[in-house]
């Protein structure tokens, strides 16, 4: 695979991502998709899905996990409904995600990725130290598949992210860095966070946001189209080259209820990000 291939967001059946069909009539060559339901995590599903890709030209480059009763309506709500966080449901959603593993390896992906939710700040609690645990228990199944596990960025600050990562001390636990989340969710300034995790990152999102105008932290702040918003995406590629990333490029627009705008955005994220690689690879 060159170096930066495109990719996009995609989905088995969940409804999050493009339509598989998009990414084909784009021609965009890797994807990322997000988990289907557990009713169809099946050889089947994985075959049919598989053999989809195949006639595209498409490699699966990253399996992402997500859970019912998951609600991104505020930042207060996502805190306290998202993830492996959420202490009531933690033991279930970490069985659930050992499956997603599972499902992956049908798919032949050795990357399998989520938002863990909002690490708990103080690392003495005891909810901060049975998610170290629960997290371990997961990287041992994922690790006996044969793969890593990447972390989405956003819900913490680049430090926190580190110390989680050290607290964890597992060697198969790693980044997928999306930019437009810190600005979205008020947690720094996606360059220098990038520069901050830059060793962990395998992963990558190009994804772009504006920040609240209310309380940041607080207030969401909104995605917007790539190269419309804060992030900087010249700015950003050089960053990632600094730190030597060379993997896919995967777009995110998070707008499924208009997919027609969707498709627009992403055809116009490829030819940015196309331009961009030109002029920073040569």
């Amino acid at each position: 695979m060159s170096e930066w291939p495109i990719g996009v967001f995609t989905s088995v059946d969940a409804g999050l991502g493009v339509r598989l069909d998009v990414v084909k009539e784009l021609q965009i060559p890797t994807v990322q998709i997000h988990a289907p339901h557990q009713e169809t995590r099946t050889p089947e599903q994985a075959e049919e899905f598989l053999g989809k890709c195949a006639d595209a030209g498409i490699t699966i480059t990253a399996v992402f996990g997500g859970f019912e009763g998951e609600s991104y309506a505020s930042i207060a709500e996502t805190a306290r409904t998202v993830g492996l966080v959420p202490e009531e449901t933690r033991a279930a959603r970490t069985q659930e995600m050992k499956e997603i593993s599972d499902f992956a390896k049908l798919l032949g992906c050795p990357v399998v990725a989520l938002h863990i939710g909002f690490v708990p700040e103080d690392r003495e609690s005891e909810s901060y130290k049975n998610l170290i645990e629960c997290t371990r228990d997961l990287l041992d199944h994922i690790a006996a598949n044969g793969q890593s596990l990447n972390l989405e960025t956003g819900q913490e600050t680049a430090d926190h992210l580190l110390e989680f990562i050290n607290d964890v001390e597992r060697d198969n636990l790693f980044i997928n860095f999306d930019p437009a989340n810190m600005i979205l969710y008020g947690t720094g300034e996606p360059i220098e966070a990038l520069k901050k995790v830059g060793k962990y990152v395998r992963s990558v999102h190009c994804k772009d946001g504006t920040w609240t105008t209310g309380q940041r932290g607080v207030d969401w702040g909104a995605e917007v189209a790539l190269g419309k918003g804060d992030v900087g995406m010249e700015n950003y590629l050089k960053t990632l080259q600094e730190i030597g990333y060379t993997g896919p490029l995967t777009i995110e627009r998070e707008i499924p209820h208009d997919r027609e705008q969707q498709k627009a955005d992403i055809g116009q994220a490829v030819t940015l990000l196309t331009d961009l690689r030109a002029k920073l690879l040569g």
